[in-house]
């Protein structure tokens, strides 16, 4: 509520400043957010840091198998994500992110920028400080961000079900200690593991639908009691007992 509150109060004190100075708003602009506020609408054809920033919300929006590239460019692909986001949240399905879309996406998030549903500590379990994987920290934090709002998306196809993570990001000394492979997506921060409800084979399943490339679940090696779900630039999925 508090953050909603400051929101609130913000939007308020813009518009004032913009009576009394006689400014006009952007074309586009929703009311400023704490985490990202985009400043004009964004269609096909658009590009820049702002594009990007809109991929990382909506890349657990794309059809099976497929993944959609943090390149800030607004490509048919990101159009498609943008319409399969709009339509699971009741918005008008055009492709095109105006303040309509952007709100939806201030709803969803904190502001530290990740989904409202997930935190950094659940994707980070190992050492806070995000070190010693097999990437700078700052990238591995950045790639658990990404991964989150997959799973974000993930959870609201499944109905708003909670998703339990039970590993995330791990160090080099972490991985080991829990008998990880030494080319775990774990140590690039992009890796979650998935346990309990919905079942293992049902979380299989959906994240071939969110974003995710990498797959395994039960009847994959010492993958009976979870789901791992993972970016991977060479795509795999092996879960023989939910048919994958």
């Amino acid at each position: 509520m508090l953050r909603r509150t400051a929101r609130t109060l913000g939007l308020f004190v813009m518009t004032m400043a913009c009576a009394v100075f006689g400014v006009s708003a952007t074309a586009g602009t929703a009311q400023a957010d704490s985490c990202y506020t985009w400043s004009r609408t964004l269609s096909e054809g658009a590009s820049g840091s702002d594009v990007t920033q809109l991929q990382i919300r909506v890349a657990g929006w794309v059809t099976s198998g497929e993944r959609l590239s943090y390149d800030g460019q607004y490509g048919a692909r990101t159009a498609a994500a943008v319409k399969k986001f709009q339509s699971a949240y009741g918005l008008t399905a055009d492709g095109v992110a105006g303040p309509a879309t952007f709100e939806k996406i201030y709803a969803l998030q904190d502001a530290d920028c990740t989904p409202i549903h997930f935190t950094y500590a659940e994707l980070n379990k190992c050492n806070s400080d995000w070190s010693g994987g097999a990437v700078p920290a700052a990238t591995a934090k950045a790639n658990a961000l990404k991964t989150m709002w997959k799973l974000e998306a993930m959870r609201h196809a499944l109905g708003d079900v909670p998703l339990t993570i039970s590993s995330g990001f791990r160090s080099q000394s972490c991985n080991s200690a829990v008998g990880g492979s030494p080319t775990s997506r774990h140590l690039y921060g992009d890796a979650a593991d998935l346990t309990g409800s919905p079942t293992l084979c049902r979380l299989a399943q959906q994240s071939r639908t969110h974003g995710f490339s990498e797959i395994l679940g039960p009847g994959y090696p010492g993958h009976n009691d979870h789901t791992h779900a993972a970016f991977d630039p060479s795509p795999y999925w092996s879960a023989p007992n939910c048919g994958i």
